[in-house]
């Protein structure tokens, strides 16, 4: 960390939230989530309970909505809530938090616990707590959870049950090793190269080429009826609020969008900054009038016309910015400590302070170049507000509606008639399976997978859903059945179609295999014959392969040959190939002996992980686990 970095204050919230992450199963905050109004009204309630471990809904919510956050960090404003529901992203918290409980049931099986003492030394060792590699201190501690709306007594409680979950994983997996000859072995695996001249033989080329029978096609459907059996199917009748249909008719006011930007005024804002260079003299363990003396001396020199920059490099003890001649880059107010923030902004550019004491010693300020805030107009940013005021009314206009026609909507024939009171038309899906998008609601996953649990009679609702949410009955079902010949005939034509194409592919590559092995050239008698080698750089076992992407039938064949070595023909995913390797790269002992130990923590840890992953799932299966869906429907919206 440099001294730049220790003057700065802890108002960066994403490395504060990354601090936390660290921590397995931290729950963390981010900021522009806390400032959402509509998200002040905490759920109610447990979304699952693990052997008698509660998650609750406020705690799901909380952990959804900061990943969310942290993917739009990340990614941009691509990254929708839409988008990441349909990558199941809620799924993968709920069963992350589920797993955690389920390891907490375990550990509590196995008399295992965290002491306050050990909590409160992991909490010592965090980064986000940590200045000058020291403790910040009870009340900076307590303020910096503050600012995040974090009670201690929850933060600790979530530190304590990351350690539990620590000591749990070390009293299952601490008596698992790994030997020399199996790290050596996986690295080679792993770091050995060849480069490779490539004949691909692709099944889809070949599929023009080949025709499928009726005789073929009910010869085939004979032998392999299991393959085209038809999943179980349901039909819903569904009722949805639309947001985006709300949008079209939501009219923002100029006096809302005028009080919005007045509300928000920080947000359109750049403050001014500044570029400044320093040097620093540290007192500690020095006698302050000594480094003071020197101080002046260097000041001295500074305002005669000396180089800043030489002096810097030669003087300043701020390891982080001497090399670059003290320069700080541009920074805005309150991001170093006061004493020098209230310094650094009095000055011009091109101006030197006078010598500036803070807690790291004292520091000699050249003021660089100075930016001029800058606050974008209202009529800059209206479209933005607007389309951000459409987008919380609209879903507001959809929850307040969903909750007063949930009572509403108890039994089937209530999706018509509620419907119709309100404005809304129900209708009907055709039968679909477990697995199939329903277009007709935006994909809609949540829907499909609900329509599976529901029971005849029963109604379902409100649904989260990718334009809003949804209402739905089952209305129909079909078991799944072996179907007869002219119903599956396209699909067993495309098989066999498939099938013949890529014996076409491994008839054709035999040919010219025949013709390329012993070739003095490979690459040329390929081409003489019709055929382009593509070759590649040196690549690993587990790198792509151009035209065949990562095929591990034929990295295993290419690595077991020598340099020159032609390959028979290979079978792959995607049809047949050839190779030659042009270039064998073999790991050397020197490399080999300077990487084993890291080498070694990384795969002993990923032996311990995928070892306890089996323990907890065999664990689980003797434990109650009982998830509300429709609480984490709600709290999804």
């Amino acid at each position: 960390m440099t001294m730049l970095d220790r003057m700065r204050r802890h108002r960066n919230w994403l490395k504060w939230s990354l601090g936390l992450v660290c921590l397995a199963f931290v729950i963390f905050y981010i900021p522009d989530f806390l400032r959402n109004p509509a998200l002040d009204a905490a759920p109610q309630g447990s979304v699952a309970m693990v052997q008698g471990h509660e998650i609750s809904a406020e705690e799901f919510r909380r952990t959804y909505q900061a990943q969310i956050q942290a993917y739009r960090n990340a990614y941009g404003s691509t990254m929708s809530t839409q988008l990441l529901k349909q990558l199941g992203v809620d799924q993968q918290i709920l069963m992350q938090l589920v797993d955690e409980r389920a390891a907490l049931a375990e550990a509590e099986r196995l008399n295992i616990s965290a002491s306050d003492a050990e909590v409160r030394q992991r909490i010592m060792l965090i980064p986000a707590f940590q200045e000058n590699g020291a403790f910040i201190g009870e009340q900076r501690y307590q303020q910096l959870l503050s600012m995040q709306r974090l009670t201690a007594a929850d933060f600790e409680d979530s530190v304590r049950r990351a350690i539990i979950v620590d000591k749990l994983r070390a009293a299952v997996t601490e008596w698992l090793s790994i030997t020399d000859a199996e790290i050596d072995k996986e690295y080679r695996r792993r770091n050995d190269k060849v480069k490779l001249a490539v004949l691909s033989f692709r099944t889809d080329n070949f599929r023009p080429d080949v025709t499928a029978s009726d005789a073929e096609i009910a010869t085939y459907f004979d032998a392999h009826q299991e393959e085209f059996r038809v999943p179980e199917k349901r039909k819903i009748k569904y009722l949805t609020i639309d947001a985006d249909a709300i949008r079209a008719k939501i009219n923002i006011p100029p006096a809302d969008v005028e009080r919005a930007y007045n509300d928000n005024f920080e947000q359109y804002s750049t403050p001014e900054q500044l570029r400044a260079s320093h040097i620093l003299l540290r007192t500690e363990g020095k006698e302050e009038a000594t480094v003071r003396a020197a101080g002046e001396d260097i000041l001295k020199q500074a305002r005669a016309g000396a180089d800043f920059a030489e002096l810097a490099k030669k003087y300043s003890e701020d390891d982080g910015t001497k090399e670059k001649g003290g320069d700080l880059d541009f920074f805005g107010r309150g991001r170093m400590v006061p004493e020098f923030d209230n310094a650094a902004f009095a000055l011009e550019p091109g101006q030197i302070s006078d010598l500036v004491k803070t807690q790291y010693g004292f520091h000699i300020i050249k003021l660089v170049e100075k930016k001029g805030g800058v606050t974008k107009t209202l009529d800059e940013v209206r479209p933005q507000i607007i389309e951000q005021l459409t987008t919380e009314r609209a879903q507001q206009q959809v929850e307040t509606l969903a909750d007063r026609l949930t009572p509403q909507i108890t039994k089937p024939t209530d999706l018509d008639t509620v419907g119709k009171a309100n404005g809304l038309t129900a209708q009907e899906t055709a039968l679909f399976a477990r697995d199939e998008p329903l277009m007709a609601l935006g994909g809609a996953p949540e829907v499909a997978a609900r329509a599976f649990t529901l029971a005849d009679g029963a109604v379902a609702g409100p649904i989260g859903m990718p334009r809003g949410v949804a209402f739905i009955a089952l209305t129909g079902k079909q078991d799944p059945y072996v179907p007869k010949l002219e119903e599956a005939k396209d699909k067993v034509r495309d098989v066999v179609v498939g099938q013949k194409a890529r014996d076409l592919a491994s008839q054709k590559a035999n040919e010219l295999l025949a013709k390329v092995k012993d070739a003095a050239d490979f690459e040329k008698a390929a081409k003489a014959a019709g055929y382009e080698a593509r070759s590649t750089e040196l690549i690993t076992r587990d790198s792509p392969i151009p035209e065949l992407g990562v095929a591990p039938s034929v990295s295993d064949v290419a690595f077991a040959l020598p340099q020159g070595g032609v390959s028979e023909v290979v079978s792959t995913d995607s049809g047949a190939a050839i190779v030659k390797v042009l270039e064998k790269q073999d790991v050397g002992e020197t490399e080999l002996t300077a990487n084993r130990d890291q080498f070694r923590d990384e795969m002993l840890n990923d032996r311990r992980n995928r070892f306890f992953s089996a323990y907890m799932v065999k664990a689980k299966q003797k434990m109650k686990i009982q998830l509300n869906r429709d609480e984490i429907q709600r709290v999804l919206g």
